[in-house]
């Protein structure tokens, strides 16, 4: 058994006196090996409040009073005791003052009243074996345990039923003592202020009570005094007479203003209300004109937005002209060298461009449909056809009885030019002649820009 400077408080209590309810062990082990430190958890129960000189002790089984300990540790208290909130606790218990023979034994939580609080399950101290070890004990022992462990069940249920039902009572008459301190102190306080109102009351009567005998005093000091100021009262009232005649004259007189200004009210009262009436048209006009003037507003806002579209739109049409005025300068440019070229070419076969027609004919003996990747026919031909003038032979319409010296007639190309396909817009469904292809592409490029 372990020897200490200060023994734990001890009693001679017995079991069916103890509390083993309100503190719980936890994770105890069915044994542990010799030769090692162990730890003890435990949990307090809700109600229970650890003291300082609590202490964990190691009991063999079969203990009687807790002065039976083998070994003990002082309990270490918890930061915050008055958290309810269940929170583990542990003690180490040092390998040097632990059992060393393989008897059963238990953890037991004793106050500082020497009253156990709570108890483990049995455990042993036992080194650790591959095979199961067979624990032989006498039957009697064993019912022994059983016939234990059944009571402490038993009245570990018995007190936590006594405990609610303590715990109840406690409150209720907490509650109550409570509500009586409540109303004593406020009887108590009602009696304080009743006492000094008496006071007060009694004081201020016999103030009174000297003001009253004062004032006697005064009142025969007075009466005195009024009897002369009587007479001089009536001298003055037979003269306050006279002056009261003369003011009802001067009030009837009053009266009479009184009447001629109550008219002249009348009349200005009539002359304020047409002002309010004129006053309430004229607000009214104002609010047309401020609701006039807000529509106004809005619609030369919806002018000013228009003219911006219209601007940016004005913008964009000068700047779709220009594009196309350069693309128009351009085509005129690449015109005038097509026609010098043509008229360099034509000047090269001794032909003059002036004297050619617009559209270099087409015939099926021509050498134009002998080659038709040549755009414009053969340049030979030219040469050939310009030598032998008498080769191209006069000939007459027979639908306008026109003469041409071409191969067709104005009229019959003006029928194959209303002939042919037109060009459509894809994107607009504008329609060009064929002829216009220029004029065609350079409208399908504005879409474009």
């Amino acid at each position: 058994m372990e020897k200490t400077i200060e023994d734990p408080p001890t009693s001679a209590v017995l079991l069916d006196r103890c509390h083993f309810s309100q503190v719980i062990f936890n994770s105890v082990e069915k044994f542990y090996v010799p030769g090692g430190d162990i730890t003890c958890y435990y949990t307090f129960a809700e109600h229970f409040i650890p003291r300082r000189k609590d202490w964990i002790g190691i009991f063999r089984v079969g203990w009687k009073t807790t002065r039976e300990y083998y070994t003990f540790m002082w309990v270490a208290l918890p930061s915050d005791i008055n958290n309810k909130s269940a929170k583990q606790q542990e003690v180490q218990f040092k390998a040097y003052y632990l059992p060393k023979d393989d008897e059963y034994y238990q953890f037991c939580y004793v106050d500082q009243d020497g009253v156990v609080r709570g108890a483990s399950i049995p455990f042993q101290f036992r080194p650790e074996s591959e095979e199961d070890i067979l624990v032989v004990t006498t039957k009697g022992k064993v019912e022994e345990i059983e016939q234990h462990n059944e009571e402490l069940c038993k009245e570990n249920q018995e007190l936590k039923d006594s405990c609610a039902s303590l715990q109840k009572q406690n409150s209720s008459m907490q509650a109550e003592l409570q509500r009586k301190q409540e109303e004593l102190e406020t009887l108590q306080s009602i009696n304080k202020k009743l006492e000094q109102k008496v006071k007060e009351q009694k004081t201020c009567w016999e103030t009174e009570l000297l003001q009253l005998k004062e004032h006697n005093l005064k009142v025969s000091s007075e009466n005195e005094k009024m009897g002369i100021r009587v007479d001089q009262l009536q001298a003055q009232l037979s003269t306050q007479e006279k002056e009261m005649e003369k003011l009802v004259q001067g009030d009837q007189d009053k009266a009479e203003q009184l009447e001629h200004l109550k008219n002249e009210n009348d009349q200005l009262f009539l002359s304020l209300t047409e002002q309010r009436e004129q006053q309430k048209k004229l607000q009214q006009i104002v609010e047309d004109m401020k609701q006039k003037e807000t529509s106004a507003a809005k619609k030369q806002q919806e002018l000013m937005d228009e003219n911006f579209d219209l601007s940016r739109r004005l913008s964009e049409n000068k700047i779709i002209c220009d594009v196309l005025q350069r693309e128009r300068e351009r085509m005129e440019r690449e015109n005038d060298l097509l026609k010098k070229e043509n008229s360099r070419l034509l000047s090269y076969m001794g032909l003059d461009f002036d004297s050619l027609p617009c559209q270099v004919p087409t015939s099926d003996q021509g050498g134009a449909g002998q080659n038709p990747g040549l755009v414009y026919g053969n340049p030979y031909s030219g040469i050939q056809e310009s030598s032998a003038p008498s080769l191209l032979s006069i000939k007459k319409c027979f639908t306008c009885k026109s003469d041409f010296a071409d191969e067709i007639c104005d009229h019959t190309l003006e029928q194959q030019q209303m002939q042919t396909p037109c060009l459509n817009c894809p994107i607009c469904d504008k329609t060009f002649p064929a002829r216009e292809k220029q004029i065609f592409e350079d409208h399908v490029f504005c879409h474009s820009l």
